[in-house]
């Protein structure tokens, strides 16, 4: 029990870290509550997580698959850094285009299931698996995660409540914030807009200095 603690631990902590800098899926996930409902914006975060745990137990099973696919996740990279300019940039205009106050954002402008679109989002996000693969990684390396099921189960675990964690930061406390400053629509999408660009030109850092 001593020996699996840690391990629950560790998953959790980088997990929760990893969520508090704004990203556009959790920003996404505040303007869904404001604008729509917790329960939508829960349904969201835990299709979010549902793809993160897929994705974390790859990292921790394939480590010698992705090392050899190096490519692959290039050109994922690539796709990414597109379509999150084009939501941005396509975000900010609508928003200030639109006159009134009361339009959704444009991800949000739609009859999606919230639960379908989280996990569209999750799975298009291709940092995911370098991520946990270099956590998964350090925590093997230094002892804490031993290479069995039991551990990776255990690691995954305390993850999943380390996203969910801190998706409810952004979903309850997020959304006060915003209910008490009484930002507008027109604010929130703009915000958004600027989420997504900024998303993309850190992936494009990314490409090109750290592949």
């Amino acid at each position: 029990m001593n020996e699996l603690l840690p391990v629950l631990f560790a998953g959790f902590t980088v997990s929760f870290l990893g969520q508090l800098p704004m990203g556009n899926l959790n920003v996404l996930s505040t303007q869904m509550a404001v604008q729509e409902s917790y329960k939508n914006a829960w349904l969201f975060s835990i299709a979010g997580a549902l793809v993160e745990v897929i994705f974390l137990r790859i990292a921790l099973s394939s480590s010698k698959w992705i090392m050899h696919n190096k490519m692959l996740f290039n050109y994922v990279s690539w796709f990414t850094v597109v379509l999150f300019y084009v939501l941005g940039f396509i975000s900010i205009r609508r928003a200030i285009k639109n006159k009134g106050q009361q339009q959704k954002g444009l991800l949000l402008n739609n009859h999606i299931n919230r639960f379908l679109l989280g996990t569209m989002l999750s799975a298009i996000n291709p940092m995911q698996i370098p991520f946990w693969f270099l956590w998964g990684t350090y925590f093997i390396s230094n002892g804490i995660i031993k290479p069995y099921p039991m551990y990776y189960n255990l690691f995954t675990v305390g993850a999943s409540i380390g996203t969910l964690s801190g998706q409810a930061i952004y979903i309850h406390g997020g959304s006060w914030l915003i209910k008490k400053l009484k930002a507008g629509y027109k604010v929130i999408n703009i915000i958004m807009g600027i989420v997504f660009i900024i998303s993309a030109s850190v992936q494009l850092y990314k490409i090109f200095f750290e592949s």
